[in-house]
């Protein structure tokens, strides 16, 4: 599978979240048909455009938390677009027995 031919898929799996919902590096790699591709998810995900219209905000880590830095503006986007949402974000940690999406 080539690189093009992966990020269609990570981009397909990142498309299909709920509103609502998170999912982790791990688990987007995991649907995409690329286990142990967590990495390789993460950098897909910040190479996206500043206008994408993917919902990049319900990717975290596999501890629940954002992934980035917490005194950066992106921090603080994903943050509140997942508050938006009605995801419950406390000190930068989402609850996933709560929020995590089970497709």
């Amino acid at each position: 599978m080539n690189e093009i031919e992966q990020e269609q898929r990570i981009y397909a799996v990142i498309a299909s979240i709920p509103r609502g919902a998170v999912v982790t590096y791990g688990q987007v790699a995991d649907l995409a048909g690329m286990p142990r591709a967590a990495r390789l998810v993460g950098r897909t995900v910040s190479k996206l455009p500043g206008d994408t219209r993917l919902p990049w905000h319900r990717v975290i880590n596999a501890t629940g938390k954002i992934s980035m830095p917490r005194e950066s503006l992106g921090f603080d986007r994903q943050k509140e677009r997942l508050q938006e949402e009605d995801v419950v974000v406390t000190n930068g940690r989402i609850d996933l027995k709560e929020f995590r999406w089970q497709p």
